[in-house]
């Protein structure tokens, strides 16, 4: 088979990672089919550039088994939400019953056997049964992501302000966009990385102090870090009505980043895709306009 008759699968493809890795594979000739929850603008645009489109649930056997056939490499990624092994299992047979050679996983930092997080403990879970299959995996397991901080932002009277329960932990915010370029190199190049583990870091490690500081740099406001404590943010999170699975997910994680499972540094994404990442000024300065105004999941201060 020659390098332009690869078929990647691409799951989440309209997601920041995911259809950040179809979009480099398009432009470098391949052929990807872009695997979607719904056909909505976001999912025109993939078809426009170039990718075969297949509308299925994860959590639909036969849906994901339709989508295999003639798949040389898959990117597997799923949403923080319910039935993530069952989506794993899935995914892995089906994969196996296609001929599938290999398969990146989308795992995260927090990711260990005896994790507080339901979802943590889920990602840990399927990377050992995607480790017992004969397919070619890489698992990544990234830091918080930059777009995080779009999430939890406050545009308040020209100021900004995050209202955050992670203590003095540090990370290094790690962009989609990062992410993305690392996949894609996985996708095309993976046997030299089988059954690898990954921490994906941006380039400095970072408390919240500190990226206020570099956000308020680089907006030319004022902007502040306020920690709070975990049940204020769950509470605000569950008001919101973001699903329990997810808000019992950021209460522990948040209990992890202040114990240090998120800190640290390496040179993987630029070793493996060839390009170092963006630092925090890097990525406001590309994403200005996600801070004009707040994010939806900011939390509010209650007045006193």
């Amino acid at each position: 088979m020659s390098e332009n008759d690869r078929l990647f699968l691409i799951t989440g493809a309209t997601g920041k990672t995911g259809g950040g890795a179809t979009r480099l594979l398009l432009e470098r000739g391949h052929r990807v089919r872009a695997l979607v929850h719904r056909n909505d603008e976001r999912s025109q645009q993939l078809a426009a550039a170039g990718a075969e489109v297949v509308v299925a649930d994860l959590h639909d056997l036969d849906a994901v088994t339709a989508a295999m056939p003639g798949v040389t490499s898959a990117y597997f990624c799923h949403p923080i939400r319910d039935g993530l092994v069952e989506a794993t299992a899935y995914f892995a047979q089906a994969a196996t019953d296609a001929g599938v050679h290999s398969v990146v996983n989308m795992s995260q930092i927090s990711a260990r056997a005896g994790a507080g997080s339901h979802a943590a403990q889920q990602h840990w879970l399927c990377e050992r049964l995607l480790d017992r299959t004969s397919l070619l995996t890489v698992h990544l397991r990234p830091t918080f992501f930059a777009e995080w901080l779009t999430m939890w932002w406050e545009r308040r009277n020209g100021e900004g302000y995050l209202r955050l329960p992670f203590g003095e932990g540090r990370h290094a915010p790690i962009a989609a966009a990062d992410q993305a370029r690392v996949i894609a190199a996985l996708l095309l190049d993976p046997e030299r990385h089988d059954r690898a583990i990954y921490t994906l870091h941006g380039p400095a490690e970072l408390d919240h102090h500190d990226i206020a500081h570099a956000i308020a740099a680089t907006l030319g406001i004022p902007v502040h870090y306020e920690p709070i404590g975990i049940e204020e943010f769950a509470s605000a999170m569950t008001t919101r009505g973001l699903p329990t699975h997810l808000v019992q997910h950021l209460s522990n994680v948040a209990v992890d980043y202040r114990n240090g499972i998120f800190a640290g540094t390496s040179d993987v994404v630029a070793q493996i895709s060839g390009q170092p990442p963006l630092s925090v000024a890097q990525f406001v300065l590309e994403n200005q306009g996600a801070f004009d105004t707040s994010g939806p999941n900011f939390v509010p201060r209650h007045p006193q």
